[in-house]
């Protein structure tokens, strides 16, 4: 079998058990992924555009922008029209939004190390330089 194949297949179950760390959070690894990008943004400047943090953390314009209205919704987050140009939406994180965020990279960690073990370190550095080029700036 290919590197492609178990690849595939590991994410696959990396990301399931995200999912079910994340689940006592009330946080999918979409919502988890959106929020995290978000407070991760907001940390190296000023508040992110809406799609800046779909951008980052890997999403679709639309799903994004369901997504975080509903993380909105919950009152983790607030959206607001950039004030130089009202079609782009900024977002920022609401204090729960910021402890429901560390929370989630603190589980999120947590699952790295019980999916890679002590291999997480050379992993990391392995597919850092293949998925480089799909994240921004």
């Amino acid at each position: 079998m290919s590197p492609g194949f178990w690849l595939h297949h590991a994410a696959l179950e990396w990301r399931a058990t995200l999912e079910r760390n994340l689940r006592p959070l009330g946080l999918t690894p979409t919502q988890f992924n959106l929020l995290a990008s978000a407070g991760w943004l907001s940390r190296q400047g000023e508040s992110p555009t809406q799609q800046q943090v779909a951008d980052m953390s890997g999403s679709d314009r639309m799903m994004a922008s369901k997504v975080i209205r509903g993380l909105e919704e919950r009152e983790l987050l607030i959206r607001r029209p950039d004030p130089a140009d009202a079609r782009v939406l900024r977002i920022e994180l609401t204090a729960a939004g910021r402890e429901l965020a560390s929370k989630g990279v603190r589980t999120a960690v947590d699952t790295d190390e019980q999916i890679f073990g002590d291999d997480g370190e050379q992993l990391r550095e392995r597919l850092k330089p293949i998925a480089a080029h799909r994240l921004p700036g």
